[in-house]
């Protein structure tokens, strides 16, 4: 489905019904990359209406030549929000720059959001230093078959480099990076307008939402230390950090993500059902 905002258009995929998820992949991905995972969760949690969303820029999302930042970005999905579910309340579920897109979001309609998770998120830390690369697995017989922009894309993303994890890459990354707008992605958007105008946040509230946050030790994007910031945010917040897995945990450390995205629901369920007034209504697909 296609939703039409004010600078571009947003590609979205809904899948079953009931309580709305908004679900953020991670830069130069699409929501396909989300759904691949995600997806065996919620067969068995039938309460929630997942909405998977192609990032403007990405995908099948489409955006217009005044597009600049993340704050145009974040203005789109704003709309696209109020447009696909006005005034109802939600659950966020972001990945990466995805989870950052989720703060932005979160910061503005704070009152709508019952919960919200973030997977090795990208944050609003200017001038941060970037880990140092780690390969725990490399396979490099492997890597000499493949095309040099995959292999450059696959060394990036992954501290296992071995056959395996190439299948994952190949199935639930690499399809998105084909669709996605590198001439927006490898402008200067990224030194000049990466950054919101106003940090999540900032106003000093803490949130009394079920948060879930998840870091790889040996990520070398996002580093594992920076999502520390956010514990004071929250005040029922899990902070898990995965060892032998980086920024592409959700593959390396899959079965364990998805037990910690279970648990997550489950406390926002109990938050939704004890709110006094809460929002029951649900989105209709």
């Amino acid at each position: 489905m296609i939703c039409s905002v004010s600078k571009g258009t947003i590609f979205y995929q809904v899948v079953g019904d009931g309580f709305p998820v908004v679900i953020l992949h991670s830069m130069g991905s699409d929501h396909r990359s989300m759904m691949a995972w995600l997806e065996p969760i919620f067969k068995s949690n039938q309460k929630y209406k997942r909405i998977y969303v192609d990032l403007p820029a990405h995908g099948q999302s489409t955006i217009t030549k005044d597009m600049n930042s993340s704050s145009d970005m974040l203005i789109n999905l704003l709309e696209f929000i109020d447009e696909v579910i006005p005034d109802m309340d939600f659950v966020l579920i972001g990945t990466s720059f995805g989870g950052y897109l989720a703060q932005g979001i979160m910061h503005k309609r704070p009152h709508q959001i019952k919960g919200i998770c973030l997977l090795v998120p990208a944050l609003h830390i200017k001038n941060r230093v970037t880990p140092e690369k780690v390969v725990l697995t490399k396979d490099e017989e492997l890597l000499n078959q493949l095309e040099p922009d995959i292999r450059t894309a696959f060394q990036t993303l992954m501290v296992h480099q071995d056959k395996k994890h190439l299948k994952f890459f190949l199935e639930e990354i690499q399809p998105g990076r084909l669709l996605a707008n590198r001439d927006f992605l490898l402008s200067n958007w990224r030194e000049h307008g990466y950054f919101f105008t106003e940090e999540p946040f900032s106003n000093g509230d803490s949130f009394p939402q079920p948060a879930l946050i998840i870091s790889g030790k040996q990520d070398s994007i996002c580093s594992y230390r920076e999502p520390f910031m956010l514990l004071e945010k929250f005040q029922h917040a899990s902070f898990i950090i995965l060892d032998q897995a980086g920024h592409m945990l959700q593959i390396e450390k899959r079965e364990m993500v998805q037990e910690l995205v279970k648990e997550w629901l489950f406390r926002v369920n109990e938050y939704t059902n004890n709110q006094p007034g809460k929002n029951t209504k649900t989105a209709e697909q």
